[in-house]
């Protein structure tokens, strides 16, 4: 299965070996971001997580469930 122009292997190779909870050094390492980045989207709502106090808490399957459902490219084979 396609998502995007990558294979849904790779995201689930892009994932592999982290943790369930994820901190927002870790997501900015995933998604090639910055940390400030990362918060901004986390304040918006782009990236799903809860807040608890001062604390943000990134579930490692909920993200890698948005990017796959948030896919906007075409297959290879459609374009």
């Amino acid at each position: 299965m396609w998502l995007g122009k990558w294979n849904v292997s790779y995201l689930d190779a892009l994932f592999e070996g982290r943790p369930e909870k994820l901190s927002v050094q870790d997501v900015s390492e995933i998604l090639g971001m910055t940390k400030p980045g990362v918060y901004k989207w986390l304040k918006e709502g782009v990236i799903p997580a809860y807040k608890i106090g001062s604390t943000w808490l990134i579930l490692r399957d909920e993200l890698k469930e948005t990017l796959r459902a948030g896919a906007n490219s075409k297959k290879p084979d459609e374009a």
